[in-house]
């Protein structure tokens, strides 16, 4: 479900990734006093009050004459490779820096912009006012940062001036007034949207590196040119949603842009394109996640997975380009291999070769993601859980820590979509992760849940509670 988005947006340097760290609660952006450190826009959820909303971190804005920008895009092209290098640290990224921040402020809910207490207002202030005020009719949140002393915190009341409304004087470092902050952002955010009224459709999203084939398989699939095909990457920019019926059954094909590397990502609309891609992974029940035949599976396909992953959506792999892979009887099955090996945080995961050029086994996807969502519906009944559960601590006894060893004294299954299992146990702290691994596995054996993740959650049991 999508959940209510606030971008962080300002110049340079004035703390936007500190306080995106103070609101994720983790250190999930670099944070530097070298001004523009902050090359892409980071997104991660956060709740307060109740409420869960998801937090974009942005590039500074730095506000430049266009003349001065275009005559350093003409400086870009004449220099040579090392003096490219050493620009990369310089400004010009601003151009795209900017264009990706407006493009969040336009789709965000709310925006925080932050100020510097410590330097006080000044004219690029002004123009990243400017810039809000043109570019989004959302709540705005003007929020002074390093005001961590009283003398900085009167200072903040000069960004009255900007004419956004009462600043909030804060320190992302600290803390300190982040929280009056929050409140009332929050009560600001629309509320998160009712679950959508094909509720019962399966949502399956096309996802992958640029250029993979996946409005290609999307046009196979449906049998017509849906989606525009190109050779060249990215031409898919937002995810594009299409409805069919597939035996009966009411699917959602969400297609999207190719995501790549966070280094490696063009500036403004790719970089949006990316976060369009997450939030559509976000959606899905199931993910067909293509790779190309022909390169072989890379880091960047690791990465995408790792993604669909953190988000416990189930996962189909797609082997695209097949027919253009000279192959002899062993060629899949090495392939396969290789896959398993490069994926083998999500060995549960089955792997399809097709071409959505030819058609080949295409047929099969479909069918297979259909066969991957019945799984994120399994549910274990209780007394063949602990059944389970028990057979896998006599084979292998958890290691103990301090002198003390894990005891579980039964587990249920609390969930399903995904499936997630609460164990009760003496002291989660003497859980090692590999032994919950190998709880995952003893599961598997039994009820293979193929292609879909597990959670398993760990619970110290209460005096007096037994089990259900």
């Amino acid at each position: 479900m999508r959940k209510p988005l606030v971008a962080l947006v300002g110049r340079p340097n004035v703390g936007k990734s500190t306080l995106f760290n103070r609101l994720v609660g983790r250190r999930l952006a670099v944070v530097d006093d070298t001004p523009g450190t902050t090359r892409d826009r980071l997104q991660a959820d956060s709740e307060w009050n109740g409420v869960l909303f998801t937090v974009v971190d942005t590039g500074g804005i730095e506000v430049l004459p266009e003349r001065v920008l275009d005559q350093m895009d003409a400086q870009r092209t004449a220099r040579d490779a090392r003096l490219e290098l050493l620009a990369t640290n310089s400004a010009l990224f601003i151009r795209e820096i900017r264009a990706q921040a407006e493009m969040a402020i336009r789709e965000a809910d709310a925006v925080v912009m932050l100020g510097d207490a410590e330097s006080g207002l000044t004219a690029a202030d002004q123009e990243v006012a400017d810039i809000l005020r043109r570019a989004s009719d959302k709540p705005i949140f003007l929020a002074v940062n390093k005001a961590d002393n009283p003398a900085r915190a009167e200072a903040a009341y000069e960004f009255y001036a900007l004419g956004l409304g009462d600043p909030y004087p804060i320190s992302a470092l600290h803390g300190t007034g982040v929280a009056d902050l929050l409140d009332d952002l929050v009560a600001a955010l629309p509320p998160m949207p009712a679950e959508e009224e094909d509720d019962e459709a399966i949502k399956i999203a096309i996802v992958g590196r640029p250029n993979v084939g996946k409005s290609s398989l999307l046009n196979r699939l449906l049998g017509q040119e849906r989606a525009i095909v190109s050779p060249v990457p990215g031409t898919t920019r937002d995810a594009v949603d299409t409805r069919l019926t597939y035996h009966g059954m009411p699917i959602v094909l969400i297609d999207t842009a190719g995501i790549r590397r966070r280094g490696r990502i063009e500036g403004g609309v790719e970089k949006w394109s990316v976060l369009r891609a997450l939030r559509a992974i976000q959606r899905a029940d199931v993910a067909l996640l293509l790779i190309d035949a022909i390169e072989g599976i890379t880091a960047q396909d690791t990465h995408v997975a790792g993604m669909i992953l953190q988000e416990h959506v189930s996962v189909v792999v797609v082997v695209n380009k097949w027919d253009a892979v000279e192959k002899d009887t062993h060629t899949m099955a090495e392939y396969t291999r290789q896959v398993r090996a490069a994926l083998n945080f999500m060995d549960y995961v089955p792997v399809l070769f097709v071409s959505a050029l030819t058609g080949q086994r295409v047929g099969q996807v479909l069918k297979t993601a259909l066969q991957v969502q019945e799984e994120r519906l399994v549910r274990i009944p209780t007394a063949q859980l602990n059944k389970i559960v028990r057979r896998a601590v006599e084979r292998h006894y958890p290691r103990s820590k301090r002198g003390k060893r894990l005891k579980i004294y039964y587990a249920s299954q609390v969930a399903v979509d995904p499936p997630t299992f609460l164990f009760s146990v003496n002291d989660p702290e003497l859980l090692h992760f590999t032994y919950a691994r190998y709880l995952e596995n003893q599961i598997r054996a039994v009820y293979p849940f193929t292609g879909t993740p597990l959670r398993l959650s760990f619970r110290k049991r209460s005096r007096g509670q037994s089990p259900p």
